[in-house]
């Protein structure tokens, strides 16, 4: 009998042991202390096609991959995709000025490493280079962040919308104008109500504007039709040819002049009925001040390599401030998450050109992209792509 009574005076103790055993690997599971980074350099061959686009090379795409991974087990995972080459300057730049910063933080403290990187490289940073570094870093945290929560990111940041509409984006203006035509009839087919154009750099302004009427003879009164100058006019140009273009009621003029030129900005908005829009070109909501201080432009377009997730945010909530709305520039499969979670999304930009990267592409349905239920951002590259496409890449710890 005083065996049995001892034997259960001790189960509380012993379940409490075994608590504090579970509690103490659970701990250890969840650390998310980051302890190694990881670049994969990548040339990856077309898969169809190279953009005949006038401002890219039409060479292999080319990325850098970041891996970020915590005592826990966690890795997450960050990419950029530099459009005109830079890969080993990125691949230098993680390693000398970002990585320091970043091993023996928690991970899950996205907005003060943020901080860090952004203090810490200003004198070398604010744009260009070091930016789009701590933009890897930052993607790669919030992948951590929704992984370690089990949600998906558009979820963790308050899932505003479960679908946000999408255009068909590469009618690239060196296909010239029945090119362009038969790849917007290729989106409108797919289920698509909006495509982009091109003009400007390799084609007079006279014949993007005949191109441009062809394009809506083409696809009738019902489909919007955004047009992208790349930055290739100057305000007086962009005006002239904006005049046409009004004709055609499109529905935006996308970087109608050169990013700086904020004066030429507001002189073309001011001049034309259509919509003018930008902000792909610059770096973090510093950079798209004016945009805010002198509104005339009603859609910003911020592009998550110039400065991460966390920027697009924090842009997307003082442009909703302003009445603005935001079409981020490209990377759809990465930029959904923002969009959904937003409530003055516009249109997503759907680039086909690396839906055969990822394991499960990022493919809008019917015009509209739903983004993935997968814990963190829910993007991996394919192995063969890793393994097949690899050129370089180093390990930081």
């Amino acid at each position: 009998m005083g065996v049995h009574c001892a034997h259960l005076a001790d189960a509380p103790a012993r379940r409490h042991a075994r608590q504090l055993t579970v509690s103490s690997e659970s701990a250890a599971m969840t650390d998310t202390t980051i302890v190694a980074m990881k670049t994969t350099l990548m040339r990856v061959p077309w898969a169809t096609e190279p953009p005949n686009n006038g401002i890219m090379p039409p060479s292999a795409r080319e990325f850098v991959m970041l891996e970020i991974t915590t005592k826990g087990g966690i890795t997450g995972m960050g990419y950029l995709q530099p459009l005109t080459g830079g890969l080993e300057t990125l691949d230098a730049c993680l390693k000398e000025m970002i990585a320091p910063k970043v091993l023996g933080r928690d991970a899950t403290e996205v907005e003060a490493i943020w901080q860090t990187l952004w203090k810490s490289t200003y004198w070398m940073g604010r744009a260009g280079i070091a930016v789009a570094a701590l933009s890897a870093v930052d993607i790669a945290l919030w992948d951590i962040v929704g992984k370690r929560a089990g949600l998906p990111l558009f979820r963790l940041w308050g899932a505003a919308h479960t679908r946000v509409p999408a255009y068909g984006s590469g009618c690239f203006r060196g296909m010239g104008r029945d090119g362009m035509i038969a790849r917007a009839k290729h989106f409108t087919s797919l289920g698509f109500d909006a495509i982009k154009m091109q003009v400007a750099h390799i084609r007079p302004w006279r014949e993007d504007v005949r191109n441009v009427l062809a394009m809506r003879d083409a696809l009738g009164p019902d489909v919007e039709i955004m047009v992208d100058v790349n930055m290739g006019w100057d305000a007086a140009t962009a005006i002239q040819a904006g005049h046409h273009l009004d004709d055609a009621d499109i529905y935006w003029l996308e970087e109608p002049v050169v990013c700086e030129d904020f004066v030429g900005y507001a002189r073309v908005a001011s001049a034309l009925k259509t919509r003018i829009v930008g902000g792909e070109s610059h770096f973090t909501r510093y950079d798209m001040r004016p945009f805010f201080t002198a509104p005339s432009t009603p859609i910003l377009q911020p592009d998550p390599m110039r400065g991460g997730l966390t920027e697009m945010r924090k842009i997307a909530a003082v442009a909703d401030t302003w009445g603005i709305k935001i079409a981020p520039h490209c990377f759809h499969e990465l930029c959904v998450h923002v969009s959904a979670a937003i409530p003055n999304a516009s249109y997503l930009e759907y680039m086909d050109w690396n839906d055969d990267i990822w394991v499960t592409a990022a493919i809008p349905r019917q015009g509209l992209l739903k983004p993935s239920e997968m814990p963190g951002h829910g993007l991996q590259f394919k192995p063969e792509i890793l393994k097949s496409c690899r050129i370089g890449g180093q390990e930081m710890t």
